[in-house]
């Protein structure tokens, strides 16, 4: 069997799962009269005939009432969303007759409230799809997108389905169920009438064999498509490179890692998460807008760093991975970013930032009459001491010396990063508790005594959807001052600033989002951390 076979069979099972909703409305028997039944026997009329189907409806809108009788002033039976598909049993006045097996009850809906189709397939093909075209970037609309493209499914004939209109219809439908999830997981800020709404756009979407999957993110839900349509687009030999790029990007979301997966499990994710992005042709790039091509290049950036990360914290080497991150955040275009694609670039640029320290080779540094030395703590963990550099030993031979300070932490150190004061009173050390977080550990010399102070990137509790770090920028001659450059996102903030710092305190004495505005960062700032840093872009 060719491969365009084995695709067009993928494609064809792929529309039958969204289409099951459908097969039910098809192959359903008909219902009775909504008119209540005689109580006499003796003169009863003969039964009216059973009503037909003519045909399917589609709800174009929010809160479509249901009536037991074609007037405005009926019992409602039931609230209708955008999206259901009805079947059509007849006309009366300006309403339509209609069955609806979800709830297995009928009634009557107003015929300017929903879309209605034809009975026979093919000629409804064509003007469903100009429709899809014109909701898919409407937003709020995304269950009445789904409920569409699943009406194009039916209504289509097989090789259209197996062919670029199909390819078409499936990244519409992945759209649609991924902003839907966005939109479930930002929720509706208290607003019940808009939490109903959500809640009510997720079951109709579930109808179609739209799944979704959903888990606890630092006290919220996330909720996240499980990208069945994104698979087919990425799995069509056919498919437009932006098509890809899409699905790409959809499937690859940091966001819907979820954050209970272990260890090995996580780093069988980034790995999978890498090889889904390199399935884009770095060749078929060139044929994508600019911003696309930016969203690919952060989204490989961001899944490099996080490898490189790993890598590391293994002992397995982690210089190519984390070369690869900060090649990929090369590639953007800061000038063609788009408003909403800037927090990604931003976040991007944290997540390499935090990891820059694994593309550079494992060395120690030279200190002005000190030395960094790591030794084993606790299981996992690694001990830092300051020492006197005739006291320091290699790696491979045991610790003398009495250490001027010691540090223990279940972190990654990456003692390369060490750099001493001209004046040899304080040592700043790189430190990255998680994959996207780097703290500035300074071991200061107080009076005869040493201390090692934790800077963190920002004054908040980590969590696992937080991003920043913390970096040593420069020394300022009389051993006083220690420029430092932080940016982080947490609590919904994201905040960059540039610091002259004062070593006695650890309180800064000068900052600004802008670097250029303070005078000590144009004098004093380090060379090799002007030459590495992306904190400055």
């Amino acid at each position: 069997m060719s491969r365009a076979s084995v695709v067009g069979i993928a494609v064809a099972v792929a529309a039958a799962a969204v289409l099951c909703a459908w097969a039910t409305v098809a192959t359903a028997a008909p219902v009775a009269s909504f008119a209540p039944a005689s109580t006499s026997t003796a003169t009863a009329p003969p039964p009216a005939p059973i009503a037909r189907p003519s045909g399917i409806a589609i709800v174009v809108r929010d809160r479509v009432e249901l009536r037991a009788a074609p007037r405005d002033s009926a019992n409602q039976l039931a609230t209708l969303w955008q999206g259901e598909a009805l079947e059509v049993r007849g006309e009366r006045l300006d309403h339509l007759q209609v069955w609806d097996y979800h709830r297995e009850r009928g009634g009557y809906v107003r015929a300017n409230q929903v879309h209605r189709l034809s009975s026979t397939r093919e000629p409804d093909a064509p003007a469903l799809l100009a429709v899809l075209r014109f909701v898919r970037d409407t937003p709020g609309a995304e269950s009445l997108g789904i409920g569409i493209a699943a009406a194009w499914l039916r209504a289509a004939p097989a090789e259209q389905v197996r062919g670029a209109a199909g390819i078409e219809v499936f990244d519409a439908l992945g759209g649609f169920a991924d902003r839907l999830a966005q939109r479930a997981s930002a929720g509706a800020g208290g607003n019940k009438s808009a939490e109903q709404r959500i809640a009510a756009h997720l079951d109709v979407a579930a109808r179609y064999g739209v799944k979704f999957r959903s888990f606890e993110r630092d006290q919220q839900v996330q909720v996240c498509y499980d990208g069945e349509a994104f698979h087919r687009v990425l799995a069509a030999t056919s498919a437009e490179p932006g098509q890809k790029a899409r699905a790409a990007l959809a499937l690859t979301r940091a966001e819907c890692i979820d954050p209970a997966l272990g260890v090995t499990a996580r780093a069988e994710v980034d790995a999978w998460r890498a090889a889904t992005l390199d399935r884009v042709d770095p060749t078929a790039l060139a044929a994508l807008s600019q911003a696309l091509r930016n969203r690919v290049a952060m989204q490989r950036a961001s899944v490099w760093s996080a490898i490189a990360f790993r890598r590391a914290r293994h002992g397995e080497p982690a210089i190519e991975a984390a070369q690869r991150s900060l090649d990929e955040l090369g590639r953007v275009v800061a000038g063609e970013l788009t408003d909403d694609d800037l927090p990604v670039f931003h976040d991007a640029a944290m997540r390499v930032n935090a990891t820059r320290w694994a593309a550079q080779p494992a060395a120690t540094p030279a200190l002005r009459g000190l030395a960094i030395r790591t030794v084993a703590g606790e299981p996992g963990q690694t001990c830092v001491e300051l020492v006197e550099s005739r006291t320091a030993t290699s790696a491979d031979a045991p610790p003398t010396g009495a250490p001027l300070a010691r540090r223990c932490t279940w972190a990654q150190v990456w003692v390369a990063s060490a750099t001493s004061s001209r004046e040899g009173n304080a040592v700043a050390l790189a430190v990255q508790p998680g994959e996207a977080w780097r703290e500035l550990w300074l071991f200061r010399r107080v009076g005869r005594a040493w201390t090692v102070d934790v800077l963190p990137p920002a004054s908040v509790l980590p969590t696992a959807a937080s991003l920043g770090y913390a970096e040593f920028a420069g020394w300022v001659p009389g051993g006083s001052q220690v420029l430092v450059a932080r940016e982080s996102r947490g609590d919904g903030r994201y905040r960059r600033s540039f610091e002259v710092m004062r070593l006695t305190t650890l309180a800064p004495d000068r900052q600004s989002g802008d670097p250029a505005a303070l005078g000590a960062f144009q004098r004093w700032q380090d060379a090799a951390w002007k030459r590495d840093s992306v904190a400055v872009r």
